[in-house]
């Protein structure tokens, strides 16, 4: 009876956790696919290449796209939050005009580059309709992304227009400008009507355009297995084994979704940024070209590589960065990681490795508005 007894109180065993998986990587396509309504051509991407540079965009004709994604910067900024409208300068340079009552913008600038690939999986799979863009997914596919910098006010608008205007206002000062209606009408023979969407198309597809797919990677995951060194090689096993593939992953080494990591809030913010859906989270970055887009996460709050290592490092025991974030919001495959300090030098040898500096840095010599191209991004 006393033996019965004990086995009916005895507790059921645990059930077994089945292990994660390490996720995979792999080299970029040699070709990238747009959206069904949106064939590329040449003519649509030397358009949206003048748009990209022009600043008849923005409310005060003093910012361009290019401004904060400039083809120095891997079309993207080494600003960690970047200044937009009533600014002046180029990158680091770049400041407020003197009297100021415009804000940083409220996140970093992501690169430009393979974007067109953006929301690619590990099978290769992706629909560019529904790219997912921006740290917080707010937006699907590069032609819904391209209206958003328009009319957001630290970024393009400025205070001269309100947001429900600004679009009418764009396409009214392009519309008026001859050399843009004879390239509206190349681009788009078969409706060459000037309006936003058309501009969103032809943005769409310059930016889609911005292509750097053979890195030494790529060159590697390929088949050439000189392009990587031994110690870059050792880096990317160790950077697969501490489990960093499982959200930076696929050919973008992204899984495009959003995670909560808890980094500490940029000051030059006056409020403490949430994130998407108010959860702290953001979108997992693309590793790709690395080099030439630092400072590093959503607000541009860390300035090395090393340093976004040792933040994985210290996941584990410290406390987290940011104190509106608990522990218990930490995402599970962040804390699932294990990046070793005596490993961390070597995974960086293997991120230098998805740099590729060889791709379209052309700018026009003038844009068809007269403004200075780029905007104010001159001394």
């Amino acid at each position: 009876m006393l033996l019965f007894a004990c086995q009916d109180r005895a507790k059921p065993p645990a059930a077994k956790r089945e292990p994660l998986g390490l996720g995979s990587i792999d080299a970029l396509p040699a070709n990238y696919r747009s959206p069904a309504d949106n064939p590329s051509s040449v003519e649509k991407i030397e358009l949206g290449r003048l748009l990209f540079y022009d600043p008849v965009l923005s409310g005060g004709r003093d910012v361009s796209c290019a401004t904060c994604h400039h083809p120095d910067f891997g079309y993207a900024e080494n600003l960690d939050l970047s200044i937009g409208v009533n600014g002046k300068g180029l990158g680091e340079h770049r400041k407020f005009n003197f009297k100021n009552d415009i804000p940083f913008t409220k996140r970093n600038s992501q690169s430009l580059l393979n974007i067109a690939f953006n929301g690619i999986g590990p099978d290769g799979h992706y629909t560019p309709e529904d790219a997912p863009m921006f740290w917080d997914l707010r937006a699907k596919g590069l032609e819904d992304q391209a209206t958003f910098p328009v009319k957001a006010l630290e970024e393009m608008r400025g205070h001269g227009f309100a947001e429900e205007n600004i679009a009418d206002e764009v396409v009214k000062r392009v519309a008026a400008i001859a050399e843009y209606k004879r390239l509206f009408e190349k681009a788009f023979p078969e409706n060459d009507s000037i309006n936003l969407l058309n501009i969103s198309k032809a943005l769409g597809a310059f930016q889609r355009s911005l292509i750097a797919n053979n890195s030494r990677f790529d060159q590697y995951m390929r088949g050439d297995r000189s392009a990587l060194s031994d110690q870059e090689v050792e880096g990317m096993n160790l950077f697969l084994k501490a489990g960093c593939a499982r959200c930076h992953s696929g050919p973008m080494l992204s899984d495009f979704k959003p995670h909560v990591l808890g980094v500490a809030d940029n000051e030059k913010l006056p409020f403490s940024d949430s994130g998407y859906q108010s959860t702290y989270a953001f979108r997992t970055p693309s590793l790709r070209n690395l080099q030439l887009t630092r400072p590093y996460m959503h607000n541009g709050k860390i300035a090395t590589l090393k340093d976004v290592l040792f933040l994985y490092e210290d996941l584990h025991g410290k406390p987290l960065q940011n104190q509106h974030v608990a522990r218990t919001q930490l995402d599970p495959l962040a804390q699932e990681m294990k990046v070793e300090f005596k490993d961390i030098n070597a995974i960086v040898e293997f991120l230098n490795t998805l740099n590729d500096g060889n791709y379209d840095k052309k700018m026009p010599a003038s844009v068809p508005s007269g403004l200075p191209v780029g905007g104010l991004i001159q001394f």
